[in-house]
């Protein structure tokens, strides 16, 4: 495929906006770009796709989210509303993850993806939680990704919260689906080792799936989303909770924690000194009420901070200005993160995590053996954009509407806006017809605990 008379956005280490350029592909990379006058004549046989003056960029990576919390959309939560984090738990995610089958696994995954897609999101690092269909539940969550054409990075939350039988069904999902994918590996698929949070999992639990876990696997686990969890582990153990998961050697460079709203300086500390990953999920945060993570101070510390959306829309721009506007409020200072700062979060974090899942070729760039994850935005600026000023072009003009085709690993996943891989009107009547049914059993599950 030869994509023509595209305004290239690279997000290359230094990155670059090419006038009028074309990207030649082979199979899921990138083999060249070039000027379109010149690609045009060098491979004169090849598809031609012309993007008409859009800008041309790499696909969004999400760091962390939830396709199975879907269903929550619209659902009504019984009683009085929930007065802080603890209790969203209880009355909000625990009954509605335990409301799940095979069937509302495998649609919520899909209604995801039809999200991802029209928004030009081609990477997401899913967390997974669904304690009356744990066995297999991976493989749904997997096939709905393999369908959709964009990447999965996949894992199942262990949690001692449904007592020792499911846990160890939740570390046993893991273990199935990460060795599935050692002897049949698929390059739009990868795994990780999830783990709900410290508050929810016993020292017991902690050390049965570090041992577990094949050498060199990491986890995928919450961190100090709330206060609660800081105390729960101080009163588990003495310590607080990235000291406790530092004792269980959950840490390193291939494990992701998401939120660190509550870390202590010396948490912070740990963190960067084992390379382990942190990502930021600033709508989710404001929602729940838990506060403001000190991203830019783990950030000046030297921590991999990276951007999600915890099962929010998978329009990851609506994520970026978020964190831009979040800051800003909390701190009463408007110098607080900066667009720089989002877009080393968004664009260069984000893609240093996605590659140590798919470690095969560049992700998160347009360059010649990078993969081919792209999307076509189409924005029309009134006053100049640069490399230099392009993070404010997309805070404040980009929105999700102008995203008109998405392609990953070199195939079009939508075109013009139509979908392509995924038939959302067909996703979304079934999704629909569910939704009773899981919200039903929602509500006996929130009957149960009251």
């Amino acid at each position: 495929m030869l994509i023509t008379n595209a305004n290239i956005i690279t997000w290359e280490s230094t990155n670059r906006i090419l006038q009028n350029y074309a990207i030649y592909i082979i199979g899921d990379r990138i083999k060249e770009i070039g000027t379109t006058k010149s690609l045009t004549a060098k491979y004169p046989k090849a598809k031609a796709f012309d993007a008409h003056g859009q800008y041309v960029m790499p696909g969004s990576i999400c760091a962390h989210t939830h396709f199975y919390g879907a269903f929550a959309r619209g659902m009504s939560i019984p009683g009085a509303a929930p007065k802080d984090f603890p209790e969203i738990l209880q009355k909000l995610w625990w009954p509605l993850d335990r409301s799940l089958d095979a069937e509302a696994v495998r649609f919520s995954a899909l209604v995801s993806l039809v999200d991802a897609i029209k928004h030009g999101t081609t990477t997401l690092i899913d967390h997974h939680a669904s304690p009356n269909c744990i066995d297999g539940s991976l493989d749904l969550i997997a096939d709905a990704v393999l369908k959709s054409g964009v990447r999965g990075v996949l894992c199942y939350e262990v949690t001692d919260r449904d007592g020792s039988d499911k846990a160890n069904a939740g570390i046993n999902e893991n273990l199935r689906f990460l060795k599935k994918l050692s002897t049949d590996p698929n390059p739009r698929l990868a795994a990780t080792f999830g783990l709900h949070a410290s508050l929810t999992l016993s020292g017991i639990t902690l050390q049965a799936c570090r041992a577990a876990a094949p050498e060199g696997t990491g986890f995928h686990i919450h961190t100090a989303e709330h206060e609660s969890d800081e105390y729960d582990s101080l009163n588990k153990s003495q310590m607080r909770v990235i000291d406790r998961l530092l004792k269980h050697n959950v840490l390193g460079p291939n494990t992701i924690t998401a939120h660190g709203v509550h870390f202590d300086a010396r948490e912070m500390e740990i963190v960067k000194e084992t390379g382990t990953w942190l990502t930021h999920q600033p709508r989710s945060n404001m929602n729940n009420g838990v506060g403001v993570s000190p991203v830019e101070s783990m950030m000046r510390l030297g921590i991999k901070v990276c951007l999600g959306n915890d099962g929010f829309s998978n329009a990851m721009w609506e994520e970026w200005k978020a964190a831009y506007l979040l800051h800003k409020s909390h701190n009463r200072d408007p110098r607080r993160m900066g667009g720089y700062d989002v877009q080393q979060i968004a664009i260069y974090n984000n893609a240093a995590l996605a590659n140590q899942f798919f470690p095969a070729a560049p992700i998160g760039q347009i360059t010649p053996g990078a993969f081919a994850d792209l999307m076509f935005v189409d924005y029309h600026p009134y006053t100049p954009m640069t490399a230099d000023n392009l993070p404010w072009h997309i805070i404040f003009g980009f929105n999700q509407s102008m995203v008109t085709t998405t392609i990953a690993a070199g195939k079009i996943l939508m075109k013009d806006r139509v979908l392509l891989t995924l038939d959302e009107e067909e996703i979304s009547a079934r999704a629909k017809e569910i939704a009773p049914r899981i919200w039903k059993r929602y509500e006996e599950e929130v009957a149960k605990v009251s």
